[in-house]
C-alpha cells in the first residue's frame, strides 16, 4: 500500500526484492524518510537555526521550549544520518552539519536572540539537553571537534546547568546521566556522583525479564523501549567509547562494552536488553503496527529503538532479518497512514493529528522522538540487518500466546488477521503517594494493534471500552485503579483492582481472571458491590471514517468497522440476557478515537447487582476483516455462537465449553 504521504517509491533491484519480500524497504528507504523529515522542518527554523517552531498546539512548556525541542529532536535524527553516512565512508551532507552547527552556536549564546532556556529543576529543556548530548557524541568528528574554543565553552556552560539540578524521579534521571556523561567525555566539569546516582536509581525500577517500571510503581509502557533501555546503553558508548570490555570493537562497527571503563554496568544493560527483545516482536501486528498502549504514543515507531540497539550493541537474540522486518514494518505502517503528513511533518497524534491521544507536555515537535527509530542508520550498509533476507514476525507464522509476568500482561496474536492483543493485569500508571487515576492508555483490560481506546473528555467520562464498571444512580462509572497483579502464566492472567463509586470514599474489590483461546478472551469477574448498582462491561472500540455497524441481541453485542474489524462481547453468566431486558448495546462516539472519526464499542450490563459478591462471565473478541472467524461474520452468526457455548458455574468454579469442544475452567 502506498499513499501520497509515503516516501517516493524506490526501484528495487532483484536482490533487494529477495531481501525485503515483506516490507519492500531497504536502507535507502530509511535514508529517504530521514531526509524528508529533516528537509520538512527547515521552513520553520528561526534565522539562526537554534529553534524549529513547528505548527501545532503549544505544549505547557511554551513556544521557546517547543522551539528548542524542534532543534534537539531533529538534531538526533540528523546525527544518526550524519554518523551513519560518515562511518560507512559515504558522503556526509554538509548542509546538515552546517545547519545544526549554526543552531548549536546560536542556541548556546546566552546573549543571542535565539538563546535556549537555561536548565532549571524539572524543566522540559532537560529532556532536550539529552538529545543534544547524544547527537554531539555521535557526530563528534563532524561537529564538536570542529567547534572553536569559545563555541565549545558555551555548549559546556549550557549543558552544565544539569549539575546540581533535580529531575523528575522517572526516566528523566537518565537525561541527567547522559548529559553529564557527555560533559565528562569532553573533559568538562560534571558531577560523577549524580551520574552514578541516576544509574543506581534505575536498578531500583528493574522488575526482571528485561522490564523496568518508569519510576516507582507499576508504570509499564513503551518507555521501557525508547528510554529505559535506550539511554543506559548510549551512556555506555560515551563512558567506554573504545569498548574496553571483553568484546571490544567488532568488525561491523559495533561496540560491545564489557567490564571496562563503564564499571561493568554495560554488560548488565546488554543482558537485560537481550531478555526484553526475546519477546518484544510479539508486540507488533502483521501490518507493522505496535500495540496501542501507554503514553507518548505520538513517538510512534520510536518503539523500534531497542530492536536497533540490540543489533548495535551485539546483544540481540533476534535474527538480523527479523530486526529489519520489525523496524521497517513499523516505519512503513506509519508512513503509509499520514505520519509524516503531506508537508513531511510528523503531526501530533497516532496517524494524522489527534490531540486526545497526546499529553499536555506534547508540543508540535514532540513527535520527533521518532528519531530514535532511526538508530539503525548507525549500522553500516554491509551489516547483516541490512543485507540478510527479512524474516516474518511471530504473528505472521502462527497464533501466539505470550505471558509477561513482570508487567502483568498477556499478548495474543492471531495469524489469520495479524492482530496482536494485549490483556492488561499489571500496569496502571499510579505513582505511590499520589491520587490514583485510571488513564485510558493504562487502565483498560485490553489493547491491540488494530484499535485504540476512546480518549476524548466525554468518552473518558463514559469509560465504556475494555472496562468493568459499577454505575451509580447518577450514571457515572467507577474507575479501575490500584491494579494488583495476582497471576500471569501460560494463557492466563489475573488481577484485583479497587472500584470507587463517585461521591464516596469506599472502594469495592473486583477480581478478574482472563483466559485466552484463539481470538477470544474469557473474562471472569468476581464483583463485590452494593445492592442495586448497575454493572457494565465493554469490549474493544472499533473506529473508522464512517460509523461502524452495530448489532445486539439477548446476551451479545458487536460493532463492525467498514474494513470488517469486529469487536464482540457475549454474556455467559451474571448479565441481563432476556428478550425484554436491556442487557446489551453499542456505544458510539465521534472524534474520540485515534483510529478514525467514528468509533463504537459493544457492551453488556446487569441492571441491578444483588449485593455482596457475584460472578460475571464474558467472552470478548476482536477479529479482523474478511479473515474473521465465521462466528464473527455478523449478528446471526454471533447469536448462533452464543447459543452453542456452554457455561456452568458451581462451587466457585466456572467452566466454559466452546463449539470445538475446548473447555476452560476458572
Amino acid at each position: 500500500m502506498t499513499s501520497p504521504q509515503t516516501p517516493s517509491p524506490l526501484p528495487l533491484p532483484p536482490e533487494d526484492r529477495t531481501r525485503s519480500p515483506l516490507t519492500g524497504w531497504t536502507r535507502d528507504h530509511w535514508e529517504a524518510l530521514a531526509d524528508r523529515l529533516l528537509d520538512a522542518v527547515v521552513p520553520y527554523a528561526t534565522p539562526g537555526f537554534a529553534q524549529y517552531r513547528l505548527p501545532g498546539r503549544t505544549s505547557w512548556a511554551g513556544e521557546v521550549s517547543d522551539g528548542l525541542e524542534g532543534y534537539a529532536r531533529s538534531f538526533l535524527l540528523a546525527a544518526f544520518r550524519i554518523a551513519g553516512a560518515g562511518r560507512a565512508g559515504g558522503p556526509v551532507d554538509p548542509r546538515l552539519v552546517e545547519r545544526y552547527t549554526e543552531g548549536l552556536i546560536s542556541g548556546t549564546d546566552p546573549d543571542g536572540p535565539e538563546a535556549w532556556p537555561a536548565l532549571t529543576d524539572r524543566s522540559q529543556q532537560m529532556v532536550e539537553a539529552a538529545s543534544v548530548a547524544v547527537a554531539l557524541h555521535e557526530t563528534r568528528p563532524w561537529i564538536w571537534d570542529r567547534l572553536d574554543t569559545r563555541a565549545r565553552e558555551r555548549v559546556v556552560d549550557w549543558l552544565s546547568g544539569f549539575v546540581g539540578r533535580h529531575t523528575w524521579d522517572t526516566n528523566w534521571r537518565l537525561f541527567q546521566v547522559i548529559s553529564e556523561q557527555f560533559l565528562a567525555s569532553v573533559g568538562a566539569p560534571h558531577n560523577r556522583g549524580e551520574i552514578e546516582d541516576g544509574l543506581d536509581r534505575l536498578e531500583e525500577w528493574y522488575v526482571g525479564d528485561g522490564w523496568y517500571s518508569d519510576g516507582t510503581g507499576r508504570n509499564f509502557d513503551y518507555y521501557n523501549a525508547w528510554a529505559m533501555h535506550f539511554y543506559p546503553l548510549l551512556w555506555a558508548r560515551m563512558a567506554d567509547p573504545e569498548g574496553t570490555g571483553a568484546a571490544g570493537t567488532g568488525g561491523d562497527g559495533t561496540r560491545a562494552a564489557g567490564t571496562g571503563a563503564d564499571g561493568g554496568r554495560a554488560k548488565v544493560y546488554r543482558e537485560r536488553l537481550g531478555l526484553f527483545l526475546a519477546t518484544y516482536p510479539h508486540f507488533f501486528g502483521g501490518d507493522g503496527a505496535p500495540v496501542h498502549q501507554g503514553r507518548s504514543l505520538t513517538y510512534r515507531f520510536a518503539a523500534t529503538a531497542p530492536v536497533w540497539m540490540g543489533a548495535l550493541t551485539g546483544c540481540t537474540p533476534l535474527a538480523p532479518g527479523l530486526t529489519r522486518r520489525l523496524g521497517s514494518g513499523a516505519a512503513r505502517h506509519f508512513a503509509e497512514r499520514g505520519a509524516p503528513d503531506e508537508r513531511g511533518l510528523m503531526p501530533l497524534g497516532w496517524y494524522g493529528t489527534f490531540l486526545p491521544a497526546t499529553q499536555p507536555y506534547s508540543g508540535p515537535a514532540s513527535p520527533y522522538w521518532v528519531s530514535k527509530g532511526f538508530l539503525g542508520l548507525l549500522l553500516p550498509p554491509d551489516h547483516p540487518v541490512w543485507t540478510e533476507p527479512e524474516l516474518p514476525l511471530p504473528v505472521e507464522k502462527s497464533d501466539q500466546y505470550t505471558a509477561l509476568p513482570a508487567p502483568g500482561w498477556l499478548l495474543h496474536g492471531t495469524a489469520r488477521d495479524g492482530i496482536v492483543r494485549l490483556v492488561n493485569h499489571g500496569s496502571d500508571l499510579n505513582w505511590p503517594g499520589t491520587e490514583a487515576t485510571d488513564d485510558p492508555h493504562y487502565a483498560k483490560f485490553g489493547y491491540s494493534t488494530a484499535t485504540a481506546p476512546d480518549t476524548s473528555p466525554e468518552a473518558r467520562a463514559r469509560n465504556v471500552g475494555n472496562h468493568l464498571a459499577l454505575i451509580g444512580p447518577d450514571g457515572t462509572p467507577s474507575r479501575r485503579v490500584s491494579i494488583q497483579p495476582l497471576r500471569c502464566e501460560g494463557r492466563r492472567a489475573a488481577s484485583r483492582h479497587d472500584a470507587r463509586l463517585p461521591g464516596g470514599d469506599e472502594t469495592y474489590p473486583i477480581e478478574t481472571t482472563s483466559v485466552l483461546h484463539g481470538p477470544w478472551e474469557l473474562r471472569v469477574h468476581r464483583v463485590t458491590a452494593p445492592e442495586g448498582v448497575t454493572v457494565r462491561e465493554g469490549g474493544y472500540a472499533v473506529a473508522g471514517e464512517v460509523p461502524p455497524d452495530a448489532g445486539e441481541g439477548p446476551g451479545w453485542a458487536l460493532a463492525r468497522s467498514a474494513s470488517g474489524l469486529t469487536s464482540t462481547v457475549i454474556a455467559l453468566h451474571g448479565w441481563d440476557e432476556g428478550e425484554d431486558e436491556n442487557g446489551s448495546g453499542v456505544s458510539g462516539e465521534t472524534g474520540a478515537n485515534a483510529y478514525g472519526t467514528h468509533s463504537a464499542t459493544p457492551y453488556l450490563r446487569r441492571s441491578g447487582h444483588p449485593g455482596g459478591t457475584g460472578l460475571y462471565v464474558t467472552l470478548v473478541a476482536l477479529a479482523g476483516g474478511p479473515t474473521a472467524p465465521a462466528a464473527l461474520a455478523g449478528p446471526a452468526d454471533c447469536a448462533a455462537l452464543r447459543a452453542s457455548l456452554s457455561c456452568a458455574v458451581a462451587d466457585g468454579e466456572v467452566r466454559v465449553t466452546f463449539p470445538d469442544g475446548t473447555g476452560i475452567t476458572v
